[in-house]
């Protein structure tokens, strides 16, 4: 066992764990932290995407005892009252049907949002490519996050 320390979601957290153990696995089982999504299990999908010091990373395919002294945001960190408005706008255009993909999603388009607030249409198709959705096509999701752009 090895205590590690970190801030998730704005809190301060400490939590021991095994050498083995998966963020993915610690965020959902010691933390009840349900956002990031069991999948695929492989970094193919995105589905447990959260925000490791601002970039978008699989959850699946790190060590819980890497994130020791980090910053880690999930989709429930993203906004603590109120929905942020690129959730806003992932609900105005209906970008989401089953929902399962949606918190990877989200993750993965506020990096890129943050770091480039006005993409271009291919700039945020390249930016989810890594995330799947067998739901919709993308279509909704791609106008969502254009929508959204801040000016």
């Amino acid at each position: 066992m090895k205590k590690i320390s970190f801030t998730l979601n704005g809190e301060k957290r400490s939590i021991d764990v095994e050498s083995n153990d998966l963020l993915l696995e610690v965020l959902r089982e010691k933390f009840g932290l349900k956002g990031p999504k069991v999948a695929c299990e492989r970094g193919d999908c995105g589905a447990c995407s959260v925000l490791l010091n601002g970039k978008s990373v699989r959850t699946c395919l790190i060590l819980a005892a890497e994130v020791d002294g980090q910053d880690v945001v999930t989709i429930e960190g993203l906004s603590k009252d109120t929905l942020t408005p690129l959730q806003e706008s992932f609900l105005k255009h209906n970008s989401f049907q089953c929902g399962f993909c949606a918190p990877g999603m989200t993750i993965t388009a506020t990096e890129l949002l943050n770091k480039n607030p006005n993409p271009t249409e291919e700039e945020v198709k390249e930016a989810i490519s890594g995330n799947l959705c067998r739901c919709t096509g993308y279509t909704p999701i791609i106008e969502a996050i254009l929508d959204v752009k801040k000016k």
